[in-house]
């Protein structure tokens, strides 16, 4: 088993005929490269059982990959218009279907016992849905559509789930961040300190705020892509639900437009904080995070469309009282739970029911009222 695998290392570091080679390959042995499949960029002297990626396990229906450049991005291509309108075509080029790739690894230890962390990978297929388009606003909703393969090879009815939100905002003066601890806080902006920029504001699947950060657009021939400024966001699911260790990730984020779709690239730092204060205590190590969006065809999208048509009413009154709440408040935290249930879970409950609330000023008192459970506002 061990010389197999070295020559697999020998195999995919020398040979120019990589893929011929791997072809030749009898079955045995194409089993085992897969079995010890491993990050290409990764930690080339750990042993391959410890830096096996953890993170999504199934599998889904075959996808078809558009062949062709999307519509929106022939539109970014055109000559002869402005700088804000490229900017506009850039952000709307990221709505449509995609199968969806996710890959974290830490690159970095900063401690004398420091461990590289098991790396992550999942996957996903989802839509990306234009919710408004007022020029210099753009608010998009992805919603997951995946279809499992079931042990039996059979492919599973469709899953359906409300996945994270980005809203664009140009110029933007005043902007809601995370400091840490579960709180944000308003920051605010003079113009001319912003001028050309564009704000994206990240929503977690519930609506509540992520986190916020201003960056710029850049435009090289077929090439565009915005990068944030240094941003605090909170632990995703993919950490909190197997790390405690640290509070915070500090980082970049870039997005780049492709003729098939789009990446989103993270630079983060792991952060410890001091005594359930906002200043840094140490960090840990460097992560880096690649998303992949690739354009897919003919998958049936008719239950993200169907949950998307029902809910939308409700999840409308969900992001106007998040709105009024973040620009009345200068300060506030977000519990994760109340009596072991978190935001989300109430949320998704009060969504599937709306299709069946006839009374939308009832439905708008019964968020109102969750939320009020999980916020609290800070005076200063």
């Amino acid at each position: 088993m061990k010389n197999s695998i070295v020559y697999f290392l020998l195999l995919f570091l020398f040979s120019p005929s990589i893929l011929a080679e791997y072809k030749t390959l009898d079955q045995k042995s194409k089993e085992i490269y897969e079995s010890t499949r491993q990050y290409t960029f990764s930690w080339l002297f750990q042993d391959e059982s410890d830096m096996r990626p953890r993170g999504g396990t199934t599998k889904g229906q075959e996808v078809n990959l558009s062949k062709l450049p999307s519509n929106e991005w022939n539109h970014l291509q055109e000559d002869g218009i402005s700088k804000f309108e490229r900017d506009r075509r850039a952000i709307l080029a990221m709505t449509g279907g995609y199968r969806t790739s996710f890959d974290f690894i830490e690159t970095v230890g900063f401690s004398s016992s420091y461990i590289p962390a098991v790396p992550y990978q999942s996957w996903g297929t989802e839509y990306v849905y234009l919710i408004e388009d007022r020029g210099d606003f753009i608010s998009l909703q992805h919603i997951i559509v995946m279809f499992i393969k079931m042990p039996d090879e059979s492919i599973s009815d469709a899953m359906v789930i409300k996945h994270w939100r980005q809203d664009w905002q140009y110029e933007d003066t005043d902007l809601n961040t995370f400091i840490g601890n579960n709180t944000w806080s308003k920051k605010e902006y003079a113009v001319e300190d912003i001028a050309g920029s564009w704000s994206q504001s990240v929503y977690q699947v519930d609506d509540s705020p992520r986190y916020q950060s201003i960056g710029y657009w850049q435009h090289k021939s077929n090439y565009s892509s915005w990068l944030s400024n240094e941003t605090w966001r909170p632990l995703p699911r993919r950490e909190f639900s197997v790390r405690d260790d640290y509070d915070v990730l500090i980082g970049t984020n870039r997005h780049t437009i492709t003729p098939f779709g789009w990446v989103q690239e993270e630079e983060n730092l792991k952060a410890k904080l001091a005594n359930n204060s906002n200043k840094i205590d140490k960090i840990l190590a460097k992560e880096i995070g690649l998303a992949r969006y690739e354009h897919i065809i003919n998958h049936n999208w008719k239950a993200g469309d169907e949950y998307w048509i029902k809910t939308t009413p409700f999840w409308r009154e969900v992001r106007d009282i998040w709105s009024t709440i973040l620009e009345e408040n200068k300060v506030l935290i977000i519990k994760k739970t109340i009596e072991n249930q978190s935001l989300f879970e109430s949320m998704f409950r009060l969504a599937d029911n709306s299709a069946n609330n006839k009374s939308r000023s009832l439905e708008r008192k019964e968020i109102q009222s969750i939320l009020n459970r999980y916020i609290d506002i800070v005076d200063e």
